[in-house]
């Protein structure tokens, strides 16, 4: 595999199997539209919305950035971005694909001070935003309180998730989210999950920032 495997991938996978291996719980289907998880009290909900806006750094997606996409958004600053390559391995091909798209792009959190990644993913779907993120959580199997809204991600219409992750490794549920747009250039997944709920609030800035500057790259 290639460097940008050994970097990019890897680390993902890390985390993927260390902190989100987890409880059987299925996933809670055809729930009413909200935009929280079942049992956040507006006391962490406020503390999330509370934590500020998050300082721009790097544009990417567009031609020359580290991750070439059919959209493009603002990073926070400090967060580094590194295009994902699964090369041809298929055991790593299998771990970055999901739900019909494809991890292409994880931002890094760490130099900013936290721990996460917000993902992205991209397919050649053509569904709806809701049809798109459905599938994407399709196979998220240790999902639970899934709650879906209409939004927007910048002028394009958008679907957004939140829901629970518990597994053998976490002393409670955290939460993760994630956002899908359909574009000219194919369906695109923006996900933002995190070590713990605590990591996963403070980067909701940055998660924020990339979802009202994002647009249709050229």
């Amino acid at each position: 595999m290639g460097q940008n495997v050994a970097r990019g991938i890897v680390p993902a996978v890390a985390l993927t199997v260390l902190v989100l291996v987890g409880c059987s719980t299925a996933p809670e289907r055809g729930t009413a539209d909200r935009a929280e998880p079942a049992g956040e009290t507006r006391g962490s909900a406020k503390a999330g919305a509370g934590s500020g806006s998050a300082a721009e750094g790097a544009v990417i997606g567009g031609a020359g950035t580290p991750c070439a996409l059919p959209v493009s958004f603002s990073t926070a600053a400090d967060w580094t971005a590194e295009k994902v390559t699964a090369g041809d391995d298929p055991a790593f091909a299998s771990l970055v694909r999901q739900g019909g798209v494809d991890l292409v792009c994880e931002i890094d959190a760490k130099p900013a001070g936290n721990v996460g990644y917000l993902r992205v993913w991209t397919g050649k779907g053509k569904g709806t935003p809701r049809e798109v993120l459905e599938g994407f959580m399709a196979d998220e199997k240790k999902a639970a309180s899934v709650r879906y809204r209409a939004t927007e991600a910048g002028e394009l219409a958008a679907a957004e998730v939140t829901y629970l992750i518990t597994g053998e490794f976490e002393s409670e549920p955290k939460k993760e989210r994630a956002l899908a747009v359909s574009t000219p250039g194919g369906a695109v997944v923006l996900h933002l999950g995190g070590l713990d709920t605590q990591e996963h609030e403070a980067m909701l800035p940055a998660y924020d920032l990339a979802k009202r500057t994002m647009a249709v790259t050229d």
